[in-house]
């Protein structure tokens, strides 16, 4: 009798999962569909299956279906499938109307994988219509590009905001670890618990990073419906014998065999990855790149500077096991610094690193320990990374909210935002800070690696103005909230010509 229960309980739930939406809800960005399959069924097609075939382009690296049905309020039910020139591709039933198929990652159901241009079908079966209906169905496909939108995440329409995440994650998908349930030695841990502990400790965003792979981009996929309040980007950490840098917002699959002489260069990467809508993160710039951590410091050789987007100036879990201090051996600030004052404008940012998803202790290398705070525009991909590429970000090493750093410099008549270039001339510089810190912290206003100012705080959400006499020649100018020494807070640069 169990397959009478189920059976009951996927016919109740039919019409719910699969109703008409009315509008396409932001699928592919809102453009009109590539192709619209519809047709008629009736009493005469009940318990058969029916293939209708469509024509995959060449160039599209994404399929996405919507499917929608009338006469469901008497109970009327079609099963989906997908079929490509290699055989079936996955099959939901009833349960879903929207499904997308991709290389590295598809909806439940589906398997992701090579998207052969040809001959492709839906599959639809009938297994209830009652006699005397006729009901219509219909199919809207988008054929999607490479870098197209596909669906809007469920975070989408939260608005303008500073939101809290952390860019740098590695699961059992690579080299993440945890203990079992029984304990013991550590095994690979699940993805799963990563994005448990991410919505634990708070975070709006996560970016999975691992190494070289997009095994985990499906998972991800699976889990954002989930996840409703955290947006889930698709990471990865290119591995390479001079560096690590991650890239965020790009399931494509990308060659990472940068060597000596080779064809593969981290130019070309970062060039795939922009012109797919991602960024590109220098890691951990300051570690050592010999036996005890192969690769793990920047040397990469020949490397256009317009195609870093950022740069990880605290890697959670390097300065956790140095000792916990920021402003030790392993701070990226110096590298960071250098590189914006030889070739303008780099954001900065801070991540954890982590390698244990199932920790939940309060140091430096768990999940959210530190985290970028950035200004985007909505919780969307493209919103975040556009934050991160702006500038509009702040780094907060014990993700406390509530904790807040950002300012402005006001040149004359002119006010430019934290993450922007201004330009001086002759007229008076203030530098207008917005913080918010514990009291008793410093608030320290630094020109390069000069301090120009200190400030200490009260605790309540402040404003606090800063002329600054700044001779000729490029500044960069920048804010850190210090406690005993070490620094808690840390924003993005103005850099002033």
């Amino acid at each position: 009798m169990r397959w009478l229960a189920w059976l009951l309980l996927a016919l109740l739930a039919a019409p719910a999962a699969a109703a008409n939406p009315g509008t396409d809800g932001g699928l592919a960005g809102g453009r009109a569909p590539d192709r619209v399959l519809t047709g008629q069924i009736s009493r005469a097609d009940y318990q058969t299956y029916k293939s209708v075939p469509f024509a995959f382009p060449k160039g599209a690296d994404r399929l996405l279906i919507a499917i929608d049905l009338d006469r469901q309020e008497e109970r009327t039910v079609i099963d989906i499938g997908l079929e490509d020139p290699n055989g079936i591709r996955g099959a939901s039933g009833s349960n879903k109307r929207v499904i997308l198929v991709g290389e590295t990652a598809s909806t439940p159901s589906y398997l992701p994988g090579a998207m052969v241009p040809g001959a492709w079908k839906l599959l639809i079966a009938v297994p209830n219509i009652r006699d005397g209906v006729v009901a219509t169905w219909t199919a809207r496909l988008w054929f999607l590009k490479p870098g197209e939108p596909d669906t809007p995440p469920p975070t989408a329409g939260r608005g303008p905001g500073w939101y809290r995440g952390d860019l740098h994650l590695h699961s059992g998908q690579s080299d993440g670890a945890c203990a079992p349930q029984s304990g013991g030695a550590k095994v690979p841990c699940p993805l799963f618990l990563t994005l448990q502990t991410a919505a634990a400790h708070g975070l709006d965003f996560v970016s999975l990073t691992e190494h070289n792979s997009v095994a985990h981009h499906g998972p991800l996929r699976e889990a954002q419906p989930y996840f409703d309040r955290m947006l889930l980007i698709p990471g990865r950490e290119i591995t390479t014998f001079f560096g690590h840098f991650n890239i965020h917002g790009v399931t494509r699959p990308i060659d990472f065999r940068i060597q000596p002489g080779g064809p593969v260069t981290f130019d070309m990467i970062a060039d795939t990855v922009h012109r797919l809508g991602g960024i590109v993160v220098v890691n951990h710039p300051r570690l050592p790149s010999d036996e005890r951590c192969m690769g793990c410091g920047w040397t990469m050789p020949a490397v256009d500077p317009a195609k870093v987007d950022a740069i990880e100036t605290v890697n959670g879990a390097s300065v956790g096991a140095v000792g916990g201090a920021v402003s030790g051996p392993v701070d990226g600030t110096p590298f960071w610094r250098n590189w914006v004052a030889a070739n303008g404008a780099t954001t900065a940012l801070g991540a954890s690193d982590n390698h244990d998803g199932a920790a939940r202790t309060d140091t430096l290398g768990v999940v959210g320990r530190p985290v970028t705070v950035v200004f985007a525009d909505d919780l969307t991909q493209p919103a975040v990374l556009g934050g991160i590429k702006r500038g509009r970000v702040f780094i907060d090493t014990e993700n406390v909210p509530g904790r807040h750093l950002d300012f402005t410099l006001r040149i004359g008549g002119v006010r430019t935002h934290m993450g922007g270039v201004a330009m001086r001339g002759a007229r008076p510089v203030v530098l207008d800070a917005d913080v918010a810190a514990p009291a008793g912290t410093i608030l320290r206003v630094i020109d390069g690696d000069t301090i120009v100012a200190e400030h200490r705080l009260s605790g309540v959400r402040q404003a606090i103005a800063t002329p600054l006499k700044l001779a000729k020649g490029r500044h960069l100018l920048r804010l850190a909230v210090l406690r005993d020494g070490q620094a808690i807070l840390m924003s993005n640069a103005i850099v002033v010509e």
